[in-house]
């Protein structure tokens, strides 16, 4: 199918869009590059009623770049781009399941641009993701915060999650790699400049930073803690709802996300690709 006109409708003030009229199992170059302003102009991406394969989702992917996969936990053994996040009835709750607030991988020299999650199985209510967008949540700060942000850099570490103690082992949603050294530190801007809209946000998450270079600890935890309360906010936030068939596509570079876990007792099988990005500027 050639020629899809996008049908957009915002989800929230901030951030996000429902997106209608396409399949993404046959797009032509005009609908994947409005495809791609969509979504560096709304963050979060969302499409109904599709029905993908591995395969397919993964070719739908590669529009936007080349695919990366996950340094702590398993691939799908079929389709090694692919990680399979499947939480059983019996899986455990917390107000940090699914990593609480965060961006994924900034713990890399090269966070991923984007991931892409397809709904497979989920709960009959319940399971929703929450969004954020840190450019809102940037924007909203005064000039003399700005300033002050503007220089600093943060410190990244997948310790917290991926390491002998870490959140991941809370779940068995995804299975993680045996002797894989997570104690890796990485530096990024407390402030990213987005590299295709050029708006700044910020890019620091509660589950990956761990202080801010040159302060004091009870400084640094101090300033962190304002803004994981800032870039959460609810007027910066969208949610989506998942049906089978839906995918969501999330621009790592300027969003956190929120996976919730209020559906005990329920099967929730989601499907992700992510896909590989620059360092962050």
């Amino acid at each position: 199918m050639a020629g899809q006109e996008l049908q957009i409708e915002p989800i929230a003030g901030a951030l996000g869009a429902e997106v209608g009229g396409v399949d993404l199992r046959s797009l032509d170059a005009d609908t994947v590059a409005a495809i791609r302003a969509a979504f560096v102009q709304y963050q979060v991406l969302v499409f109904r009623d599709q029905d993908l394969s591995p395969e397919e989702q993964v070719a739908f992917g590669r529009h936007f770049g080349e695919l990366d996969t996950h340094p702590f936990v398993e691939m799908n053994a079929d389709h090694p781009e692919v990680l399979d996040i499947i939480t059983e009835p019996e899986d455990r709750t917390g107000s940090n399941f699914g990593g609480g607030w965060h961006t994924d991988l900034t713990f890399m020299t090269e966070p991923d641009l984007g991931s892409i999650l397809y709904a497979i199985d989920v709960p009959p209510a319940g399971g929703d993701t929450l969004f954020a967008s840190q450019l809102a949540a940037y924007d909203s700060l005064s000039d003399t915060m700005k300033s002050m942000l503007d220089g600093l850099v943060a410190v990244h570490s997948p310790d917290r999650q991926y390491g002998m103690a870490g959140q991941s082992k809370n779940s068995k949603a995804m299975v993680a790699k045996e002797g894989v050294d997570a104690s890796r530190e990485t530096e990024h801007p407390v402030v990213r400049t987005h590299p295709e809209s050029g708006r700044r946000g910020l890019y620091v998450n509660p589950a990956f930073t761990t202080k801010i270079r040159g302060m004091r600890r009870d400084e640094s935890a101090a300033l962190l803690e304002f803004l994981y309360e800032k870039g959460s906010r609810e007027p910066f936030t969208c949610r989506v709802k998942w049906q089978p068939g839906t995918l969501t596509m999330w621009d790592n570079r300027s969003v956190q996300h929120f996976a919730l876990h209020d559906y005990a007792g329920h099967r929730r099988h989601m499907r992700r690709i992510t896909v590989k990005g620059d360092r962050p500027v």
